[in-house]
């Protein structure tokens, strides 16, 4: 499938103004799902971009690592999405990015690198309510499938969409209730930020 018929699916979306400014990066999936009516994108969404020179593309200084996220088409909302932050004071810049294209009714997971293991909070910043949970699994994907009591094994031979698909309707029919906190609180609470680099080989 080429990117002209990929951009036409995001057209009807709130995926169009974040594909228009380049927020889409790194997509493992993006277009139409199974579920009919269903756009959706699993990839990297660039929040902070850094300094562009000549036409290059500007690389993201900062973004919301492994995001997933659904809308249905003609709507002007994302109903589902899920990502890894390094830090929980991001929540504000995924607020900000994503502005419009969030509502009140809609499910949104944000596992925070640096929230204590043994904690989970909903945080509703300027009116939209945030799910915010520790870093357990290794990946968001494991962790929403810990959460949402869905086997990996029974998703096994359904493709990107179909995983897509089943992780976003499990989603929105997620009720749990946890603590709930403020942003100002959260950054209260929050642990230091660990260095991504640390460790890695040179």
């Amino acid at each position: 499938m080429n990117d002209t018929i990929l951009d036409k699916e995001l057209d009807q979306t709130p995926f169009a103004r974040l594909q228009l400014e380049g927020r889409l990066l790194n997509a493992v999936f993006k277009g139409a799902t199974q579920t009919p009516q269903r756009v959706g994108f699993r990839g990297e969404l660039a929040l902070r971009f850094g300094p562009q020179l000549a036409d290059e593309a500007r690389p993201p200084k900062l973004s919301c690592e492994q995001f997933m996220a659904v809308a249905s088409a003609g709507s002007s909302h994302l109903s589902f999405f899920a990502g890894w932050l390094l830090s929980f004071e991001h929540l504000k810049d995924v607020a900000e990015v994503l502005g419009d294209a969030l509502f009140p009714n809609g499910k949104y997971f944000l596992f925070c690198d640096n929230i204590d293991l043994s904690n989970r909070y909903q945080v509703l910043y300027q009116g939209t309510p945030f799910y915010v949970l520790p870093i357990v699994e290794s990946t968001v994907y494991n962790e929403m499938l810990e959460l949402l009591y869905l086997e990996k094994v029974a998703l096994k031979k359904k493709d990107t969409a179909g995983k897509l698909d089943a992780v976003a309707d499990a989603g929105l029919r997620f009720n749990l209730s946890f603590e709930t906190t403020s942003y100002a609180r959260g950054l209260d609470l929050m642990g230091p930020v660990r260095n991504p680099n640390e460790n890695r080989p040179v």
